[in-house]
């Protein structure tokens, strides 16, 4: 960490250095402008505000803010002797702070390879600077410059193998911990939507990809991404990543269709990517730049006579910009409200819990049983007994369905009956020696109250209850059997 920061700042002052020889030598004058853009500015009060709250639940937000301030200092740094390498003119604002925090959200490298954060953003600045085009007569830059050196950082880290120097994991897993995340990422999105007129490519990508789980659930069972329809990482690409005016459609039908490309790429993107073993994070960061380029024929096909007359904004052409921005917000608010009463999004998706997963894997859905046995898996290493003997025979029971490729021998039972064993949980203990011994019979049993506050953890984190009516009334809630009626006795006990 201190190398990246020494080296960063070296090779700042260098450039400064150079500049400084090359502007007395050639005579130029060296300026700045101060323009401050609304379009920079609220994007960065919304941003800073999804990262006060995701920290206030998940503490290590707050820990690293002391490195996303650093990249600000080298963003505002990098940018400046950028622009007057080429110019004589700076326009000083807010312009970097977006790109900074949108980049932050997404992915973070860990200490030893903290210089890459510097190039990622260093990246970001000069796609901006040096990658243009013509659009509607005036120069503008192709791609968004937080999501195009998150493409490529992201194209690299798959290529090489090594997504382990980065946080991005986890930072997709956290971001769902806070309460209500959807619908605060719904509310801080409002002001964008109203001054800058995204809602319909938001929109789009959200019921694009809403409406394919349904089909998909409707066929399988089973839900595409697991433990929602739309991942809260997804949800945060469509509303504060992909959708920047600037390299998006200028046509309403465009914009429509750009967010319905997003959102079906999404779902691509993730199956491809776990079909291939891959972290299936990537998911919502690879397409932006390949949309961006798209951009141009998106609003020409838009305009084109066959496409014209289903274009939306014909409806509204007596109304001022601000008005139509307002009615599509009206429409996204409607729809929104309906996703969160039908669990289309929010906290309480059946796919987070393990009774759903052990059911489907019962009814026999396709992937239900590998996705339970993953499920069981790391519930046993972080210390439930009992789903470390649920591991141990999900694991032979998918040895010999051939299921799962990750487990053909049964012999790898041993491993999580073991822990069971260890943990004190009896039956872990008989079905150990039945396996090792090749006699006897295996059997399952029930959690034992110990092993509730791990094992109905969701996607939300850590359960903090502990009393055992708060227990079996969660249990009650997510749908496991027999507890629905032990709170009570709990609390006489």
């Amino acid at each position: 960490m201190l190398g990246a920061f020494l080296g960063t700042a070296a090779a700042l002052c260098a450039w400064n250095a150079l500049l400084l020889i090359w502007t007395r030598r050639s005579g130029r004058t060296l300026s700045f402008e101060v323009v401050l853009k609304k379009q920079h500015y609220v994007q960065a009060c919304v941003q800073g505000s999804l990262l006060a709250y995701w920290g206030w639940y998940w503490p290590p937000v707050y820990a690293f803010a002391p490195f996303i301030l650093a990249q600000l200092f080298f963003a505002y740094a990098f940018d400046m002797l950028l622009a007057w390498s080429r110019r004589d003119s700076y326009i000083l604002g807010f312009a970097p702070f977006p790109v900074v925090i949108s980049i932050n959200l997404f992915l973070w490298f860990k200490p030893d390879w903290f210089y890459l954060q510097f190039i990622m953003v260093g990246l970001g600045l000069a796609a901006k600077e040096l990658i243009g085009w013509n659009r509607d007569g005036r120069r503008v830059h192709i791609f968004n410059p937080s999501s195009f050196p998150l493409a490529v950082f992201s194209l690299v880290l798959l290529a090489i193998g090594r997504s382990d120097i980065t946080w991005g994991q986890t930072i997709a897993t956290t971001q769902f911990y806070p309460p209500h995340m959807y619908l605060a990422l719904f509310l801080l999105s409002l002001p964008g939507q109203f001054f800058f007129g995204v809602t319909s490519m938001t929109m789009s990508a959200v019921l694009s990809t809403y409406v394919f789980g349904r089909i998909y659930f409707a066929l399988t069972g089973i839900y595409f991404f697991y433990d929602s329809y739309i991942p809260i990482s997804v949800f945060l690409g469509m509303h504060l990543l992909f959708n920047d005016p600037a390299t998006s459609p200028r046509t309403e039908l465009g914009r429509i269709i750009y967010g319905a490309l997003y959102g079906l790429s999404a779902v691509g993107l993730y199956q491809l990517l776990g079909s291939a073993g891959m972290p299936t994070f990537y998911d919502k960061l690879l397409q932006v730049p390949l949309l961006n380029l798209s951009a141009k024929g998106i609003d020409g096909a838009a305009r084109s006579r066959v496409l014209r007359m289903f274009d939306p904004a014909a409806l509204g052409q007596t109304l001022i910009a601000r008005q139509r921005h307002l009615a599509y917000m009206s429409i996204w608010a409607v729809g929104f409200t309906l996703l969160s009463i039908t669990q289309g999004v929010g906290d309480s998706h059946p796919g987070q819990w393990l009774p759903f997963w052990r059911k489907a894997c019962g009814d026999g859905r396709a992937y239900a049983c590998p996705y339970l046995a993953d499920l069981e898996t790391s519930f046993c290493d972080r210390g439930s007994a009992w789903a470390c003997n649920e591991a141990g025979l999900m694991h032979i029971a998918l040895a010999r369905s051939g299921e799962d490729l990750r487990r053909l021998d049964p012999a790898g039972a041993a491993v999580p009956l073991r822990r069971g064993c260890e943990l004190g949980f009896s039956t872990a203990c008989d079905n150990l020696t039945a396996l090792t011994s090749g006699t006897g019979k295996f059997a399952s049993a029930s959690p034992e109250l110990a092993d509730y506050p791990i094992i109905l953890q969701g996607s939300k984190g850590e359960i903090r209850e502990r009393e055992p009516a708060a227990l079996y009334v969660l249990a009650c809630r997510e749908g496991w059997p027999g507890t629905c009626g032990r709170s009570e006795a709990a609390v006489l006990r």
